[in-house]
């Protein structure tokens, strides 16, 4: 056994779990990262892509990946800092900082024509952020077969106050309030955190969560510094070759600062870096006994946040996706254990190509995983079941 509870003749089937998708050709390289009473275990194998330099440079604990969703419970923590020192209130309405959300329409039917609309019946609060029911977020469906969709996905990039002032002139698809819609909030947060703080975004981050926690790595870019250590993002195969297609490479949109810092997926990390950031709220908000965030606002983001109404969600969405899990403030929380996996109150995030983080509370224990390839956050994918089935079947005390 080792020191944090793991077996070492069980944790093999971990590394082997990762060896065997590097070998597959699904990624260049991975890294898990498993921290239990203290004991940090990590698993790295492969390198940071497939060609150039990168393939001779292995994964490792401070290699730079694109965190995409994964980026949304730190945006939750820097807000709750702005709680903490009443800058900001949970209840009250955001209007005087983004007028451009003051006195919005609501769709009288989500899949209706954008001019059929009725007034909303009360403002947006900094708490409908958090828990992502302000009203509108990601709507999946074909081009031309709902307006609200294509509205949103045009929304495009732009600077955020351009971006915030584009979102204020669509109609929201619920009430405030009434139901769970992903993404979108977290980007309003962090246009939100920007006003709120008279700083960019990028600052804000730095100066409330990413430099007290020492996460010298995370941020909206890379520096040229630095770049040796970002590892290629890749999407789908070649039709033609087999071969994975580079989504984005070391000189693609991470390696110079964004036109738009985005709180739904715009942060680059290492898995050193998240450790900190996890075991900071496993914590109860302390970093090498220097309190980063209240105890009182850990346990508000880590709690189901969301009544059944709210979890009614409909389209992409797959009926029973609240089944067995809730929503914090900008992370999932495990509310039933259904597998060889996480423990009830667990909770934490995926990101788009790859990475996942979740704490378990119950375990005392951290759980990150590193990729970088388009869709595999996805955890209804089965190579995930395997690797959190992994995870827990190596706890041996």
């Amino acid at each position: 056994m080792t020191t944090g509870g793991f077996s070492s003749k069980r944790l093999a089937r971990l590394r082997g779990l990762l060896e065997r998708h590097v070998d597959s050709g699904l990624v260049p390289g991975m890294v898990a990262v498993l921290a239990r009473h203290g004991d940090v275990h990590i698993e790295a194998t492969g390198n940071l892509a497939f060609e150039g330099a990168g393939s001779k440079t292995p994964m490792a604990g401070d290699t730079i990946c694109r965190l995409g969703s994964m980026t949304k419970p730190i945006v939750a923590a820097c807000a709750m800092t702005l709680v903490e020192d009443c800058t900001l209130r949970l209840d009250d309405p955001v209007d005087n900082l983004l007028p451009e959300l003051a006195d919005m329409t609501v769709l009288a039917d989500p899949d209706g024509p954008l001019e059929d609309t009725v007034a909303a019946q009360r403002p947006i609060t900094l708490r409908d952020l958090l828990t992502f029911t302000l009203g509108t977020g990601m709507v999946i469906a074909e081009p031309g077969a709902v307006p609200i969709s294509d509205a949103l996905n045009a929304l495009g990039e732009a600077p955020q106050d351009e971006w915030i002032r584009r979102l204020g002139t669509l109609p929201l698809v619920h009430q405030p309030g009434e139901r769970w819609m992903y993404d979108t909030a977290a980007n309003v947060t962090g246009v939100l955190i920007a006003r709120a703080t008279g700083m960019s975004f990028g600052d804000a981050l730095r100066e409330r969560i990413c430099g007290p926690l020492g996460m010298k790595d995370t941020g909206f870019s890379v520096g040229g510094e630095s770049l040796g250590r970002l590892a290629t993002a890749y999407e789908h195969d070649n039709a033609a070759t087999g071969e994975p297609v580079v989504d984005d490479g070391p000189d693609g949109r991470w390696s110079r600062p964004p036109v738009f810092e985005s709180g739904g997926g715009g942060l680059v990390s290492t898995a050193n870096d998240w450790l900190a950031f996890a075991s900071a709220l496993l914590a109860g908000g302390t970093h090498h006994g220097e309190r980063v965030l209240s105890r009182p606002s850990v346990t508000l983001m880590t709690r189901d946040q969301l009544n059944p109404e709210q979890k009614a969600v409909s389209g992409f969405w797959p009926a029973g996706y609240f089944d067995h899990m809730g929503w914090g403030f900008g992370m999932s929380v495990c509310t039933r254990r259904t597998h060889l996996g996480p423990s009830v109150g667990t909770y934490g995030w995926p990101g788009y190509y790859g990475t996942a983080w979740y704490n378990d509370p119950a375990e005392d224990m951290t759980t990150i995983f590193v990729m970088q390839r388009a869709h595999a956050g996805d955890q209804k994918l089965p190579m995930w079941n395997d690797f959190w089935t992994a995870v827990y079947q190596a706890i041996d005390d």
